[in-house]
């Protein structure tokens, strides 16, 4: 009986806590709600310039989404109307894949054969001013918006590079982006190559029927599957893509705050190049998706993977709809390679380094060292 008494007690007791404990993080959150209306309050009043209250309050709700992460934002209602409204695979722009980091625009990716690419923009730019107009104290939606405009228009990037003193300007001239995300050719008779520029929803169709032709060729003895400045897309496709080079055993997983919605991937029997000797290229702008493909080839020793460190963008959005019409970009699970490894802020390590000395991926190995360090290994 006595025993008893003590375990209710216990129980009260520890409810007793867990409530005050509620009560007091509740009242808190109340406070500091208090304390944001009043701020806002004395802005409003004592503030130098008069002040735009609804875009203050935006500014407000986007400083709260960007301290979470790089990748979570808030649209507004016309900026999340445009983005529904963008056709697939061709829009008017750079050419480029963007996050936000210490204030400033920092590109994740130039995609091939964009104007971004072209003039020589390179993953791990830091994009400081946009036709002279400071990015520092821009949301990242307010950057982009400022960056689109009328095909054929034109545009001046200030950009500071890791390791050069002096910043870089850039003019380019705005165009319609169609992206087409696979190039294949055939090296020295002997071994596919094929470069993947992007995931999109028709990546995993295009590689398999361009695998199939290269399979018809019976001199065919090892591929090159190309990532580099690859910024990723569809979690679906990377599985798939992955799936094509595997006959078993997890790809990858995702697990978030809820475990109810944690998930993982498998492969399914059938290898569509036989076992062959496969090299994956990554350099710093292979991310996302990118670097599903060469952690969950590298973690099942499918592949050698040559070339740089990958970014490290390992974690999965989701547009969540709000009340007035806008948006928010809120990252709501992280990836998980086979071996367990979270890519954030990690990204894929090669198996074999090999430094970038070109930004043109264009099957010249004389100027392309990485691509010509690869043809070397796979020709002994």
């Amino acid at each position: 009986m006595k025993n008893l008494f003590l375990i209710l007690f216990s129980i009260i007791l520890l409810n007793f806590f867990t409530l005050n404990k509620a009560y007091t993080i509740e009242n808190n959150i109340y406070d500091k709600i208090d304390l944001f209306g009043e701020v806002l309050e004395k802005i409003n009043n004592e503030y130098v310039d008069e002040i735009n209250q609804s875009e203050s309050m935006d500014s407000a709700i986007n400083g709260l989404l960007q301290s979470l992460d790089p990748y979570s934002a808030y649209m507004s209602p016309e900026i999340y109307e445009e983005m529904q409204t963008e056709t697939s695979g061709e829009f008017g722009g750079l050419g480029i894949e963007v996050s936000m980091e210490s204030g400033v625009v920092k590109v994740i990716s130039p995609i091939d054969d964009t104007p971004a690419s072209r003039a020589g923009i390179k993953a791990g730019d830091y994009i400081v001013k946009i036709n002279n107009i400071q990015v520092q104290g821009k949301t990242l939606s307010e950057a982009v918006e400022l960056m689109r405009g009328p095909v054929g228009s034109g545009i001046e990037l200030i950009v500071r590079r890791i390791g050069q003193k002096k910043a870089i300007t850039f003019n380019i001239v705005r165009e319609v982006i169609q992206i087409r995300s696979v190039k294949t050719d055939l090296i020295e008779k002997n071994i596919g190559y094929i470069r993947l520029t992007s995931f999109n929803e028709n990546s995993g169709k295009q590689i398999k029927e361009k695998i199939r032709e290269f399979e018809n060729n019976k001199n065919i003895n090892a591929y090159i599957l190309d990532l580099r400045n690859n910024p990723g897309g569809l979690l679906s496709q990377a599985i798939r893509v992955s799936d094509f080079f595997l006959n078993e055993g997890e790809i990858v997983s995702t697990k978030s705050r809820k475990s109810s919605e944690n998930r993982k991937w498998f492969a399914k029997k059938g290898d569509l190049i036989d076992g062959k000797t496969l090299i994956v290229l990554i350099n710093y702008g292979s991310a996302s998706a990118s670097e599903i493909v060469a952690g969950a080839l590298k973690d099942h020793k499918r592949a050698i993977i040559l070339g740089e460190n990958s970014y490290g963008k390992g974690s999965v959005q989701s547009i969540i709809p709000l009340k007035n019409k806008g948006a928010i970009r809120l990252t709501v699970a992280k990836y998980y390679l086979p071996s367990g490894e979270s890519i954030s802020e990690v990204g894929v390590k090669p198996d074999i380094e090999v430094n970038e000395e070109t930004d043109e991926f264009r099957i010249k190995t004389e100027t392309d060292n990485q691509l010509f360090y690869a043809i070397k290994l796979l020709n002994g």
